[in-house]
């Protein structure tokens, strides 16, 4: 069997609704078996993830960060996502690396924004202007059509070229535009926080997206406390990201504080109960969502 070769060149099949519900259906399946693993060299991450579902088949990403790679004007991303058939194991394809990164991350947000977002949302604030937050535009836009955009970054250069390249507002004082904000998307590499609960306003949602290492954070524990938590995955986030981490060890909240994740989307859990409550999604992008995120891509590939 030929092994399979995608690229960028599918993205014009993709569809940001399409994945959300890819996903759902795939944490109807037999929970995944995840590894994760960390090599480290200064600020320099090599990180291996995989992924088994049982009926869907075994991916492995591999992934160099390098978070200073802007200065030689290159993404701080590199690596390559590997997909291999559940019946027997062969390779059946590899697929683009910053493909799958990019819808994964954004279709994560975007699935639990669905659900724990308020319908009538419209302030949208972005924060930080890399990569992720202009697929986070493009993901919320597909389901919020009254979207209204506002970016804030450390760089104000940044902020700008973001803000030229989507139409978004830039805000150039954090704290204001958290406090009238519906919905946040972090997007940093922040290893302190940076979004303060007492900024939040009642009913608005929170992505937190960036944290991916126990060093890392993007919000303080009085948002944890503010809010309703729930994160993607329990099995990698709770004890492996800082983001909850560190709002456990503090004792700001407890594992039973983690209301839902994805796999009790189908029981009803993960969900918004009213309008004033403030929601918080920890999106720690585990690799089984590379791997349904690698089969729906696949799928659309083939679909000619």
């Amino acid at each position: 069997m030929s092994v399979e070769i995608v690229g960028p060149e599918v993205e014009a099949k993709l569809d940001w609704i399409a994945l959300t519900e890819a996903l759902v259906a795939g944490h109807r399946l037999p929970r995944a078996e995840v590894g994760d693993t960390f090599l480290r060299r200064g600020g320099d991450t090599l990180l291996t993830r995989s992924a088994w579902i049982d009926g869907m088949g075994i991916a492995v990403k591999a992934a160099t960060i390098y978070p200073e790679n802007h200065k030689l004007g290159l993404p701080n991303l590199h690596g390559a996502v590997a997909l291999f058939s559940d019946r027997d194991g062969v390779l059946e394809a590899y697929i683009d690396f910053a493909l799958v990164t990019k819808w994964k991350t954004a279709a994560d947000s975007l699935l639990a924004a669905r659900r724990l977002a308020r319908k009538d949302a419209e302030v949208f604030l972005i924060i930080g202007a890399g990569t992720v937050a202009h697929s986070m535009v493009a993901a919320y836009s597909a389901a919020f059509p009254k979207a209204r955009f506002h970016v804030w970054s450390r760089t104000e250069t940044s902020a700008r070229g973001f803000a030229n390249e989507t139409g978004a507002t830039v805000e150039p004082d954090l704290e204001a535009a958290v406090r009238k904000a519906d919905v946040i998307a972090t997007a940093t590499m922040s290893l302190e926080p940076i979004v303060r609960g007492a900024w939040l306003k009642p009913g608005t949602h929170l992505d937190l997206i960036g944290a991916y290492r126990p060093d890392m954070r993007e919000a303080d524990d009085d948002t944890f406390r503010h809010a309703r938590v729930f994160v993607d995955a329990r099995a990698t986030t709770l004890h492996h990201i800082g983001e909850l981490m560190k709002p456990l060890a503090s004792g700001a909240i407890t594992e039973a504080d983690v209301l839902a994740d994805f796999y009790d989307i189908e029981g009803g859990a993960f969900t918004r109960h009213s309008d004033e409550e403030i929601t918080l999604a920890k999106n720690g992008g585990g690799a089984h969502l590379d791997l349904m995120t690698a089969r729906y891509v696949l799928a659309a590939a083939q679909a000619g």
